[in-house]
């Protein structure tokens, strides 16, 4: 307990911010491939923040060789298109929906009213309550799999997920073929200090066997010698 003639100690973070120092410049790629910094990162309504590049970027890199197999991606939870963006710059075509209309041009549609899946592969961010079993008892995963039938499908998840009690009936019964631990923090609100480490969550029916564990580093456009070699599908 802090005692009444001490005077607490703030973090790092309370510092950073009570001092007026804004975070620093945010890099956005383009639809066309080229970037553009945003100073900060705005409060957008519902919560929204859009996924960095990276996240998708390592993806794309890791299993390109599996996405290669799709004529098309689906992002059915895509925002302002900003996995889009990366989707379409690896030279795979990208189909985007959403509930919000953020301006990227995506069909808007509730997803758990369509009965049938645009592609058979789905990249995305979904809204962790839809997820999760306390809140949505993993919804839209069970309707992905078992309604869409999609036959590929990548969750961009915080790295906890697996560990709720409610996900062992789901875990046992739509168990995904491989997961990769992300080795860095995510910063989506471009504030720094990001608290938590994320994972990508793989479903592939082409899979056999246990589910595989996986170490993801982070891959992004300006390291040439990763990305380029595999932009071309």
């Amino acid at each position: 307990m802090v005692k009444p003639t001490e005077k607490p100690v703030q973090s790092a973070r309370g510092l950073f911010r009570a001092t007026g120092n804004k975070s620093k410049p945010k890099p956005v790629r383009m639809l066309d491939g080229s970037y553009e910094k945003k100073e900060t990162a705005e409060r957008e309504k519902d919560e929204f923040y859009p996924t960095p590049p990276e996240p998708t970027q390592s993806l794309l890199y890791y299993e390109h060789e599996r996405l290669k197999d799709f004529g098309a991606i689906w992002e059915p939870a895509c925002g302002d298109g900003a996995m889009m963006r990366e989707i379409t710059a690896a030279g795979f075509s990208c189909v985007g929906s959403d509930l919000v209309d953020r301006g990227c041009g995506a069909e808007i549609v509730d997803f758990f009213t369509m009965k049938m899946a645009p592609c058979k592969a789905i990249i995305t961010n979904p809204p962790y309550n839809l997820v999760n079993t306390r809140d949505g008892n993993g919804r839209w995963i069970w309707h992905a799999l078992d309604v869409l039938k999609v036959e590929y499908m990548a969750l961009l998840l915080n790295w906890s997920w697996p560990g709720a009690g409610g996900t062992s009936r789901l875990w046992a019964e739509r168990q995904p073929a491989r997961v990769y631990l992300m080795r860095w923090k995510i910063d989506f609100t471009g504030e720094g200090a990001p608290p938590m480490l994320h994972g990508w969550f793989v479903w592939d029916r082409k899979h056999v066997g246990p589910c595989q564990l996986l170490m993801m580093d982070r891959v992004d456009g300006r390291q040439h010698h990763l990305f380029e070699q595999r932009k071309e599908p």
